[in-house]
């Protein structure tokens, strides 16, 4: 499962010696996992406050409780911790948390939903946006949602021609379109007005 080098084990039994609190272990879940957003999140964990389902993974020192529904992401993850002239710096490797590319023979569906999670979303995020999929027409046409800051933006057709229509018929030049079936007179807080 989880990977603990010799080095963050007294890392972290430093840490948790530290807090004074007898029982302390620590807790690791994955946040958003298969996408490009996914994160690992390592916290302190109180003697009996990880979930039952957790998987308990024992060190001579300490605890690591493992969220059941990041197990399997967490597969081939590494914690090292490299110590240095100004202490050190914790790594947290898990290859497997982002998802992986759908093979070719995917359906289009899921290789278009990859590409707006991937490539077209991050950028969208500088702005509080994002976009999804809601359907391929049998035309072709790729038919999008936007959301966030894109949600009544009034850049949101530049957006869509020249930036997510381009992008998806570079990937996949059997798209015909790509059409917008947002309600942008109800965006909230849209980026540009």
């Amino acid at each position: 499962m989880i990977e603990v080098s010799t080095t963050a084990q007294r890392y972290f039994k430093r840490l948790i010696d530290q807090q004074d609190l007898p029982g302390l272990g620590l807790r690791i879940r994955v946040i958003d996992p298969g996408t490009p957003r996914a994160s690992c999140d390592l916290q302190f964990c109180p003697q009996g406050e990880n979930e039952i389902s957790d998987q308990n993974v024992e060190f001579s020192d300490f605890n690591l409780y493992v969220a059941q529904d990041s197990v399997g992401w967490l597969e081939e993850a590494t914690i090292d911790f490299e110590e240095d002239s100004t202490g050190g710096q914790l790594s947290i490797r898990a290859p497997n948390i982002k998802g992986s590319t759908p093979s070719g023979d995917a359906g289009l569906a899921d290789r278009v939903a990859w590409i707006l999670e991937t490539e077209i979303n991050p950028g969208l995020a500088s702005h509080g946006g994002q976009v999804s999929l809601q359907e391929i027409t049998s035309e072709m046409d790729v038919v999008l949602q936007f959301g966030g800051g894109c949600h009544g933006c009034g850049m949101v057709d530049v957006t869509l021609k020249e930036g997510i229509e381009k992008a998806l018929q570079t990937h996949f030049p059997e798209i015909r379109s790509v059409v917008d079936a947002t309600d942008h007179s109800t965006g909230e807080n849209p980026y540009y007005r």
